[in-house]
């Protein structure tokens, strides 16, 4: 008797446990599940991330690639002119070169330079390059002859007179207003002095356009203009 109770106790103890262990396992099971759900949806929202992050870097490109390919159409249309698709620049060659030691442009080349100008302008004024562009930087050169500060803010000059031969007010192929505040807006001054130099002195002393891109995160600074005395008046 003593043993027939003890088994049935036993047994009784064994049914009262199984319930405790199988809600145990169905624990496990269900945490196993949430688990890779959570893995899921997280492996999901990376994947997601990565995806958007590498479509706006295509697009990124793309619109670069646009304002690049209209700077060349452009420069078709104009004799002379040449785009360094690596440097992003746009060379006025022969169109655009200093005499030894002079920072002046003849009517000639400032024509050239004032019917190119409005090219840039429009290309700026696109979608694509709205997103994109920058500034575009006048940069001037000098060939490697004489000390390198005089050639360094020689080459600045250049730089500036483009600049003043945008604002002129006689002359061929004159702006108008409203494209010389948009010069204003996008186009800066740069000098390199000898830098880049090319294989004769004379090809060397030139006038170059360089294309400046935002970087892919960068965001724009609108220019702050105020009433300005003397707007478009070249000092040099």
């Amino acid at each position: 008797m003593r043993e027939g109770r003890s088994r049935t106790a036993r047994g009784d103890r064994d049914e009262a446990e199984k319930p405790f262990w199988i809600s145990f396992a169905d624990l496990m099971t269900a945490l196993m599940v949430l688990f890779l759900v959570v893995m899921a949806v997280a492996l999901l929202a990376v994947t997601r991330t990565v995806s958007e992050a590498e479509e706006r870097e295509a697009k990124y490109k793309a619109d670069i690639d646009h304002c690049l390919s209209l700077a060349v159409a452009a420069s078709k249309r104009h004799e002379g002119v040449k785009v360094d698709l690596q440097r992003r620049v746009l060379d006025f060659g022969e169109r655009a070169r200093f005499a030894f030691g002079r920072a002046d442009l003849t009517v000639e080349q400032q024509g050239v330079l004032r019917r190119f100008v409005p090219e840039l302008l429009g290309m700026a004024e696109t979608e694509q390059c709205k997103r994109v562009l920058k500034r575009v930087v006048v940069e001037g050169y000098t060939d490697k002859q004489g000390a390198y500060l005089v050639n360094l803010n020689l080459s600045l000059m250049r730089s500036q007179r483009v600049l003043c031969a945008m604002f002129e007010t006689n002359g061929p192929d004159l702006l108008t207003e409203a494209q010389k505040e948009a010069v204003r807006d996008v186009f800066l001054v740069g000098g390199f002095a000898f830098n880049s130099s090319k294989d004769t002195p004379e090809e060397s002393r030139r006038v170059e356009m360089r294309l400046e891109f935002l970087g892919l995160n960068e965001k724009r600074v609108e220019p702050q203009r105020g009433v300005e005395a003397n707007f478009g008046k070249c000092a040099i």
